[in-house]
């Protein structure tokens, strides 16, 4: 028997089916694209995603046709939603998390509400990235498409739907709607309220781990599945993320190394304090019952080398068909020796915490006659993990100190890249026996929901399991010291010039 875990994550799709004991039985992955219809604006295509959804299942379940899927449970990405239409069409592309287009909106709500009101009701910080804001746009913008509308609905609740089932939302997805109580467990009235909204346009809110439904049988052909499997409601990708790292009690990070990178931390009770708002680190439920999560993240990590390899890896990309290798294996191979003095500030999509601004501009800086591609390369890689060291100085000021990471994604995979990061921040960082947490957290509800363990504690401990190890190394360890003085004064000397800028 198998059980399916799906992470639908903003540039593709991934299914992976594991045994009861989390060995991998098999994988499959389809990628998409994202569209730019305007400034500010980032989407994908609706059709496309599902198409990729259902091909992974296909696939997947034709591989393992001797181990019959038994549960499947979603990871995905937070705030993406999707106007659906009464008879389950899609009325407009999917709004991702990094498109900013509603600013204004956000701004409405400040004045409205307020950014403290805000955070102790939804645990989260005022920004157009969340799902609330985006509606009040098309609300203003494209009241065709609102008027329209039966349900916004986030990916796990599309794949409940077209699978036949009534859409569920868990806890944790909702509670990056901005729109969610994170302590009442329900839809915000307040918050709805002020943005001019019904709660009957998002689905039900469930605990994460509860059973769904069970696809139906003309369904289940359609796919290749089995007639009885179960659909247990999953979560946010990153607490997904965090549940297949181990994540299950206070003390414990995960870093996730995917298109965007995200340290994830776990706690008790939900901790809303003055210092969390002002570093804009937010509070909501973590798919482990009655816990909650906080999130350290930069927007722009996995894509900014998805970019290179677009616009500047024509070289690399051509090598890789002709070798049939992983094109990312080329590009991020034979990387200089030592850090390289150039700067990288990764806002290509603004900026992720503790700033947390919209209209915050890349850039890079520092680069000499002497920088070839490969500088550059490393460049991208030490910017980024500049960044994660700003968040966890920020972390630690608000009271939450981490002495490990747990890496995970498929940044977890490349060992100069993790030996960069303990480098800089100065902090242990250990790969896991599965670098996929997100599909494993899927099959760890499933596991539990089907009763092969006890508890997702239970399941934790038998199933995920510490790797190999990078640790600080001089002379570089000292020499990034000096170099992230100067890294953590750029963006405040450059602020105001680079917001101007497109």
């Amino acid at each position: 028997m198998s059980l399916l875990g799906i992470d639908i994550g903003s540039t593709g799709t991934k299914g992976i089916a594991f045994d009861p004991e989390g060995r991998q039985l098999t994988s499959a992955y389809r990628e998409y694209r994202e569209v730019y219809p305007g400034p500010n604006m980032i989407e994908l295509p609706p059709g496309d995603v599902w198409a990729a959804v259902r091909d992974v299942m296909r696939e997947v379940a034709a591989a393992t046709a001797g181990d019959p899927i038994e549960t499947i449970s979603l990871s995905a990405i937070g705030e993406a939603f999707t106007p659906i239409g009464r008879d389950g069409e899609f009325l407009h592309n999917t709004i991702t998390s990094m498109d900013n287009r509603s600013v204004a909106q956000t701004e409405a709500l400040r004045e409205s509400v307020g950014a403290w009101e805000t955070f102790t009701l939804t645990g989260q910080p005022l920004h157009p990235s969340y799902t609330l804001t985006k509606i009040m746009w098309l609300c203003e913008q494209r009241p065709d498409v609102h008027k329209a509308a039966w349900k916004y609905l986030l990916w796990p609740d599309i794949v409940m739907l077209k699978l036949g089932l009534e859409p569920r939302l868990d806890y944790t997805l909702a509670g990056r709607t901005m729109a969610f109580d994170i302590v009442g467990k329900r839809w915000s009235d307040a918050m709805l309220a002020a943005a001019g909204v019904s709660p009957d346009v998002f689905a039900q809110p469930v605990q994460s781990g509860e059973v769904v439904g069970e696809v139906p049988a003309t369904v289940a052909e359609d796919l290749g599945l089995p007639g009885d499997v179960l659909v247990v409601a999953g979560g946010h990708d990153q607490q997904m993320n965090a549940l297949g790292a181990g994540i299950v009690r206070q003390g414990l990070a995960v870093d996730g190394m995917g298109t965007v990178e995200c340290v994830s931390v776990a706690f008790d009770e939900p901790v809303r304090t003055r210092d969390m708002l002002t570093h804009n680190y937010c509070v909501y439920p973590h798919v482990k019952p009655d816990m909650y999560a906080s999130l350290a993240f930069t927007y722009s990590a996995g894509s900014i080398l998805r970019w290179f390899r677009d616009q500047l890896g024509a070289a690399e990309v051509a090598e890789a068909q002709a070798t049939d290798r992983d094109p990312y294996e080329i590009i991020l191979g034979d990387l200089p020796a030592g850090p390289t003095g150039c700067f990288m500030i990764p806002y290509l999509a603004g900026s992720g915490t503790p700033y947390l601004d919209p209209l915050a501009k890349g850039a890079l800086l520092g680069l000499s006659l002497s920088c070839d591609r490969k500088t550059i390369v490393k460049a991208i890689l030490e910017g980024i993990c500049y960044e994660l060291n700003l968040n966890l100085t920020a972390l630690a000021a608000s009271g939450i100190h981490i002495d490990c990471l747990r890496a995970t994604g498929g940044g977890s995979r490349n060992a100069d890249w993790l030996q960069i990061k303990a480098d800089v921040t100065g902090t242990r960082v250990v790969t896991l026996n599965v670098s996929e947490t997100g599909c494993l957290a899927g099959a760890i509800l499933g596991a539990v929901a089907k009763g092969y363990y006890g508890s997702v504690d239970e399941a934790c401990a038998q199933l995920v399991h510490e790797k190999a190890e990078f640790g600080p190394q001089e002379p570089n360890r000292g020499q990034y010291e000096q170099l992230y003085r100067t890294y953590k004064e750029l963006w405040p000397a450059i602020r105001e010039t680079m917001r101007g800028v497109g």
